[in-house]
């Protein structure tokens, strides 16, 4: 598994499956994989974003001889209409995030592929998220925690904003960052017995 998330390490061990930690060196720039285009569309970007952290990860199998197995890789992005709302820089930043998403509905997507140096898939799940309106004093307490930083949406939705969320549809494990239903059935693809 090439992700550095404990939340995503946590919803495959659910599934029962085995895995090593494939992570990046110190030198890989793994955040510059999910650098925006410029008018990228979310799905779009989810996708690309995961095929390149597969690429990645694939060649790191590569690189450090390991012996050949599938990997896999999920990326997540928080989407208000066509604006990609990634992890904060900040506080001030996750602030800001929050004040967009107050009120609203917005789209989670989370791409996973699995893959091997001779055959990869890919899918993706898509929930819809709805936050009740948040008064600024509660966007700033919230920020303050820390639980923004280094979420897309500037959100967990298994943390302290489930305070916050008034409705939700599609996928809890998806937006935590691994859907387990699609994951299920890519894992099905090659051969795990899950």
């Amino acid at each position: 598994m090439a992700s550095q998330s404990p939340r995503r390490r946590q919803l495959l061990e659910q599934l029962g499956v085995a895995y090593e930690l494939l992570l990046p060196e110190a030198h890989e720039d793994a955040e510059a994989l999910e650098a925006v285009l410029p008018h990228e569309a979310p799905l779009a970007y989810v996708q690309r974003v995961t095929q390149l952290k597969l690429d990645a990860a694939l060649q790191r199998l590569q690189d450090r001889t390991l012996p050949p197995a599938p990997v896999l890789c999920s990326d997540t992005t928080v989407a208000l209409g066509r604006s990609i709302l990634g992890k904060p820089v900040d506080t001030g930043d996750a602030e800001r995030i929050l004040f967009t998403l107050s009120g609203k509905t917005h789209r989670v997507l989370t791409a996973v592929a699995l893959g091997t140096a001779q055959a990869r898939q890919q899918t993706v799940s898509i929930s819809r998220v709805t936050f009740a309106p948040m008064t600024p004093e509660q966007i700033h307490g919230y920020a303050l925690t820390g639980e923004p930083m280094g979420k897309a949406g500037a959100y967990a939705v298994q943390g302290r904003a489930a305070a916050y969320i008034s409705h939700l549809s599609g996928s809890y494990s998806g937006i935590m960052g691994l859907p387990m239903f699609e994951t299920a059935q890519l894992l099905r693809a090659f051969g795990f017995n899950v």
